[in-house]
């Protein structure tokens, strides 16, 4: 049987995980996003009730993160 990753290799990793789900304004974000559809970032940052610039940065840290994918579509980002 093979061993896995020590607990000191998977402690940065899952500390990082943890960080991007510990803030209000993500978590409302991914909240949100669990019904399924594709939320532009402006709809995203009206339901978290922040600026379209501050849910333009937290979405960049999930998908930074590896959490959300996104795709642009004229001038709006999904």
């Amino acid at each position: 049987m093979r061993p896995g990753p020590s607990k000191n290799a998977v402690a940065p990793a899952l500390a990082s995980l943890a960080a991007l789900f510990a803030d209000e304004t993500r978590a409302a974000c991914l909240l949100a996003l669990l019904d399924g559809r594709a939320w532009t970032a402006g709809e995203l940052a009206r339901h978290a009730g922040v600026a379209p610039s501050t849910a333009s940065e937290h979405l960049g840290r999930l998908v930074g993160g590896g959490l959300l994918a996104e795709e642009r579509q004229g001038r709006h980002r999904y």
